[in-house]
């Protein structure tokens, strides 16, 4: 039988985008454009009448903007949307809540100055279109997570990595510890100044002290520490103490900051010590490095498929036997409670 391509609704205030967007997601033949909207309005008419697999929504549009949009279709006919942004700090804020709201991912409006990152960009949308059209959505909308559980005696630090789906994720998982018992490093791939915002939102919401790391923390407990968008994060140790490192250098599993690179270190220089838990996203990045935490005796858990967006990197992890446990999103703070107590 043969598979029906993914069916796209482009989204967006600009003819020229529009143009853009349709012409590269119809270049694959596994996916098709069924319609463009210049606004909240049209798209609503599409979206009930073309009952589309993916939304490509533009955050900035006239009268009702990208993220009131989406609110509502959240509300109304959950689907996969991508928001189309320009990837700035200014920008970051209203990207993040869209995230919040059930967005899948965000990609930057598409620059056309020159033919060989106009091909990269093609690719990465389409890669993420796909992406999108097997997410799961409904795990965006209307999740009650658990909240702090009881205290313990021992501190930890606790390393976190995360992708497609992972600001939302990440969130749960801090929300559901018990500050004072544990300090955290997280790799969250996002891109720079993306992370300050982030950081920042974390640190209002959460009882952690959230923050982007700039390289030299001392790394304490109470205290969330977040690879920065574009350098590398990892943990090292000076005598009896454990302080962030961040750095530049090539991609590790094709990203920067890459979640291999802070559970490498974590593994290296806390051992049998080490608590790590790998969250949704696309692609392996972290499977590898939660492998050499297990096996450096650590305790590692997969978040399951069942409560991801996309179960990519928690996939590869447990294919590995990288995973000690492979728990529901909701569930992780209590079975690291459970195991440490």
């Amino acid at each position: 039988m043969e598979t029906q391509p993914i069916r796209v609704l482009v989204v967006d205030d600009s003819e020229l985008i529009r143009r853009i967007l349709t012409e590269l997601l119809n270049s694959d033949p596994t996916i098709r454009v069924v319609g463009v909207a210049r606004d909240a309005f049209e798209a609503k008419e599409l979206v009930t009448k073309l009952q589309p697999d993916v939304i490509t929504l533009d955050v900035e549009m006239p009268e009702v903007d990208g993220i009131r949009f989406l609110e509502v279709l959240m509300k109304a006919r959950p689907t996969p949307v991508i928001m189309i942004s320009t990837l700035t700090k200014a920008n970051a804020d209203v990207t993040l809540k869209a995230l919040e709201l059930g967005a899948v991912d965000y990609i930057a409006k598409p620059v056309i100055d020159e033919i060989s990152v106009f091909n990269r960009y093609a690719s990465t949308v389409i890669r993420k279109v796909k992406m999108a059209a097997e997410s799961h959505v409904s795990n965006r909308i209307g999740i009650k997570h658990q909240p702090s559980v009881a205290s313990i005696h021992a501190n930890r630090v606790l390393a976190i990595g995360a992708s497609t789906g992972g600001t939302e994720a990440i969130k749960a998982v801090l929300q559901q510890l018990p500050a004072k018992n544990f300090a955290v490093v997280m790799t969250q791939h996002m891109p720079a100044g993306f992370t300050t915002t982030y950081a920042a939102r974390l640190d209002r919401i959460t009882d952690f002290t959230v923050i982007e790391a700039q390289g030299g923390e001392l790394i304490k407990p109470g205290h969330a520490y977040l690879a920065p968008g574009n350098l590398h994060m990892r943990v090292v140790r000076k005598g009896n103490q454990l302080y962030t490192d961040v750095f530049d250098g090539e991609k590790v599993s094709g990203h920067r900051p890459s979640v291999d690179v802070l559970f490498d270190s974590v593994a290296k220089e806390l051992g049998k010590q080490s608590l790590a838990t790998l969250l949704t996203g696309m692609g392996r990045d972290g499977a590898d490095g939660l492998k050499r935490i297990h096996d450096a005796g650590g305790y590692t858990i997969a978040q399951d498929q069942a409560s991801c967006v996309v179960f990519g990197m928690p996939r590869e992890a447990i294919r590995l036997g990288a995973a000690s446990a492979v728990v529901d999103l909701d569930s992780i703070g209590a079975q690291l409670l459970g195991k440490l107590s």
